[in-house]
């Protein structure tokens, strides 16, 4: 059985940094593609990252660019959210997800109906 657990998360001022783990078990990840998302209150599950569990590939909402960064550590099976200068804005829960290799399409990637397998969550706060 899948399983993805998420940590990192927390309560921190504007401007600082955050790292986000994901591990998984249960399956060899290297088929899948690897996604972050996030929900703030009252707000749709939004697409963050993604990265391909093989290959590296990495993909990004415009939102975060250049200021997080999405990465694997195959060893540990362990896919991370580093996220740095956080604004109130990104505060939501954040969701680890996996979906299958066959995602290429942004559109495809960035859709929380694709993927198949989810965390319970870990809570990010950005307070100003």
């Amino acid at each position: 059985q899948v399983q993805l657990v998420e940590s990192g998360g927390g309560l921190v001022q504007a401007g600082a940094s955050l790292r986000l783990s994901c591990a998984a078990s249960g399956r060899t990840f290297s088929n899948f593609v690897m996604g972050w998302f996030r929900q703030a209150p009252g707000k749709e599950r939004e697409f963050v990252a993604a990265i391909r569990w093989s290959g590296g590939g990495t993909y990004y909402a415009d939102f975060v660019k250049g200021r997080f960064t999405i990465s694997r550590e195959n060893a540990k099976n362990t896919v991370y959210l580093e996220m740095n200068s956080l604004e109130p804005e990104d505060t939501a829960v954040y969701y680890c997800a996996a979906g299958p290799f066959s995602l290429y399409r942004y559109s495809d990637l960035s859709r929380p109906s694709k993927y198949d397998y989810w965390g319970q969550g870990t809570q990010v706060t950005a307070s100003s």
